[in-house]
């Protein structure tokens, strides 16, 4: 029984890669679960038994991408190297998180576009509560903050530093991620050094004197 289940397995992850292709290609209010078959090529009906619609498509694939964001956040935190590094090696497993699902990336960014129009139209359909962006932005600045104060105590940093510091290492990432989403000669896997570097060099410790 166990190929069988390999098997099925592999068809669901297929089925779920294919949605989210379409959803990064057409964007996800425009996507059909016909356009997902077609893209997989399989048969609309063989879709749903795996899915139950588009919004399960894309809860799973935020579901994965949810996953090794954590593992990201749970490797940062269980480092015994100093903050410096500790805040480099969660830099380089951000970026590399991000480069290696460019599509999801695009669906996430497409959603977030597709939130902030919804909240000024008031007519508008706001888009599925898939993935919540803003509470992955609250865990990375809340492990950067307190890197950022360990750097501090160990005296590579400037005492002081946290939560407002901490929303511009966020955001140095978040910008380079939508260079590379709207500029493909923009290489996001070769950015984690320059983001930290770049980052840290206006944080250290000053000499005295």
């Amino acid at each position: 029984m166990a190929p069988k289940r390999v098997d099925r397995d592999a068809r669901r992850e297929d089925i779920l890669d294919a949605a989210v292709r379409v959803f990064a290609r057409r964007g996800y209010a425009a996507t059909r679960i016909e356009d997902v078959a077609a893209e997989a090529g399989i048969a609309k009906g063989s879709v749903y038994l795996y899915f139950e619609g588009r919004e399960a498509l894309l809860a799973a694939g935020f579901e994965r991408i949810a996953r090794r964001s954590a593992q990201v956040l749970a490797d940062a935190r269980r480092s015994d190297r100093p903050a410096n590094d500790a805040l480099a090696e969660l830099v380089e497993g951000a970026v590399a998180m991000l480069a290696a699902e460019p599509d999801l990336t695009a669906v996430m960014l497409d959603l977030w576009s597709a939130g902030g129009a919804a909240r000024r139209a008031e007519d508008a359909d706001p888009p599925p509560p898939a993935f919540d962006i803003a509470a992955v932005y609250r865990e990375y600045r809340a492990l950067v903050a307190e890197l950022l104060r360990r750097g501090g105590s160990e005296g590579d940093l400037r005492p002081g530093l946290g939560e407002p510091e901490a929303a511009v290492v966020v955001a140095a990432i978040e910008g380079c991620l939508l260079q590379w989403l709207v500029d493909p000669s923009v290489d996001l896997a070769r950015l984690a050094d320059p983001i930290t570097a770049t980052c840290l060099d206006g944080l250290r410790a000053r000499p005295q004197g």
